[in-house]
């Protein structure tokens, strides 16, 4: 395996006829997403407040003064939570409407905000909350003045060059049933970032909801999988294809780490405080230079993960560079190819002479399953042709008949919400590159007053409940305890659900 990324690049050039080389991909999906009038009713559940300004203005670049939603989590005792990425965990109540639970704001001083993906970015319950009390966040924060010290500096650089910190913090609640946080947290992981700007920082922490007690994977906490800025990052160490393909470096990697300190539990320690589990597949492969956190590699920023309900197949949404948007399943110690690999094609920066927003074919044996390669390829995709950026995704086994054995994602920036079969995309996964799973848009309407059906697309909402255009939806998608649909947007606070028809 080429664990250092590049290099025998010439030597595996050589091996490629001449034609496969110059093959240079312009249009990568010409055809259209399938518009077959899927119809699906979306409705407002709850608007967090106004918080545009009020901690940190000299920061505070987004136009949109409401919160900047972008999970929904339903704790493991039955309660409902969302974050403001602006500093706030709120608590929603049915009954007294959303109430701040814990204050990120002051708990983080060094907090960056300056950026849509910045601030409180993510959070996550332990399956054991109500009795252990115990959840998890990530956040950015500015290195310069920081008194953390990065547990992580990617290789070749010091601490000299990190420009932000992004940390896992652990909390511990008091009394897990109160209504507003009191307690004490640590800090589980401090990776430092050299890239200018926050670019692409790590953006979910979570749990598999599959697992069960005595289930090897119950407790073990996962993470985003991020290049960290190092695609298209500001700065003189961005676009740098010698970070990625490694395992050596959290950079693109998926870490799954026992949350649990060495202290406690007795194993090994990794980067942070935490103890890697044994059944990583890098915990036990006898190569010291390889770290037993990482869970798989190679993406670009797989900033949202998701598992299926009905059997435990893992998910990973990646944001692609300047063509493709993937669906990955993801399988342990998979290689999902970033930077060599953009969807079924070679990137072009991973070439002498190539740019990053270029496409190159596969040769057709390995694009058809014929020669094997040590990728991992995704199972579903789109272009820019019909989006930007790939936000959440969750397999859907809920109360909305139209959407029951699909995998429901959408774009961040276009607000336009797609679907796969999940049979389609399970068969995808099949090790032949070429073999994606079709998609197809899903078209929303609401209920106005007369209880008339206006059909809308995500934006169109957004634009509606402002009273101003929006140059784009920040569409991100969560899931209930029991399997439905929310749909948020860091643009105006309103926590949307999907519902049935006629709901």
């Amino acid at each position: 395996m080429n664990k250092w990324a590049l290099p025998a690049l010439a030597a595996l050039l050589a091996l490629v006829p001449e034609q496969a080389v110059l093959a240079q991909i312009t249009d990568p999906l010409p055809a259209p997403v399938d518009k077959k009038g899927l119809t699906v009713q979306i409705r407002d559940v709850v608007r967090l407040p106004k918080t545009l300004g009020l901690f940190h203005p000299d920061q505070d670049v987004n136009p949109a003064g409401w919160a900047r939603v972008s999970f929904v989590h339903d704790a493991p005792d039955g309660r409902r939570f969302a974050n403001d990425q602006r500093g706030y965990l709120y608590l929603l109540n049915e009954d007294t409407g959303p109430s701040i639970y814990a204050d990120f704001v002051t708990a983080f001083p060094n907090t960056v905000y300056n950026r849509l993906q910045s601030g409180f970015i993510g959070f996550g319950f332990h399956p054991e909350f109500p009795e252990n009390g115990l959840f998890y966040t990530v956040h950015g924060e500015r290195a310069f003045g920081n008194p953390g010290t990065p547990d992580f500096i990617p290789p070749g650089y010091t601490e000299a060059d990190v420009t932000h910190h992004n940390v896992i913090t652990e909390w511990r609640a008091n009394d897990p049933a109160a209504d507003v946080f009191e307690g004490t947290r640590r800090n589980l992981l401090r990776v430092g970032q050299v890239t200018t700007n926050l670019s692409h920082p790590l953006g979910y922490v979570g749990f598999n909801p599959t697992s069960e007690p005595g289930d090897p994977d119950y407790g073990l906490l996962y993470t985003s999988g991020s290049d960290l800025g190092f695609s298209n990052g500001v700065g003189p160490n961005s676009e740098n294809p010698g970070q990625t393909q490694r395992l050596d470096s959290v950079i693109t990697a998926i870490l799954r780490i026992d949350p649990r300190s060495p202290s406690e539990t007795g194993g090994i320690g990794g980067l942070g405080d935490y103890t890697i589990p044994g059944i990583n597949p890098f915990a036990a492969d006898g190569d010291s230079e390889t770290l037993g956190e990482i869970y798989a590699y190679g993406f670009r920023n797989a900033h949202r993960l998701s598992w299926d309900l009905t059997d435990g197949t893992m998910f990973a949404m990646d944001v692609g560079m300047n063509q493709i948007e993937e669906v990955n399943i993801v399988h342990a110690g998979g290689n999902y190819g970033w930077m060599a690999r953009e969807g079924y094609w070679e990137n072009g920066k991973y070439r002498p002479g190539g740019e990053l927003s270029q496409l190159f074919e596969l040769p057709a044996d390995v694009l058809e399953g014929r020669t094997g390669d040590e990728y991992t390829y995704p199972v579903a995709m789109y272009d820019h042709n019909e989006g930007r950026a790939i936000s959440g995704g969750f397999a859907y086994h809920g109360r909305i008949e139209a959407l029951r054995g699909k995998f429901i994602f959408g774009d961040l920036v276009r607000g336009r919400l797609f679907a796969a079969d999940l049979a389609e995309l399970k068969a995808a996964d099949d090790g032949i590159p070429a073999t994606v799973a079709p998609v197809e848009e899903i078209q929303l309407y609401y209920l106005d007053s007369n209880r008339t059906r206006i059909y809308v697309n995500f934006r169109e909402l957004i634009e509606r409940t402002n009273g101003a255009e929006t140059t784009r939806a920040d569409m991100h998608l969560s899931r209930t305890a029991d399997g439905e649909i929310f749909v948020t947007s860091r643009q105006d606070g309103m926590i949307r659900m999907l519902v049935p028809d006629g709901d």
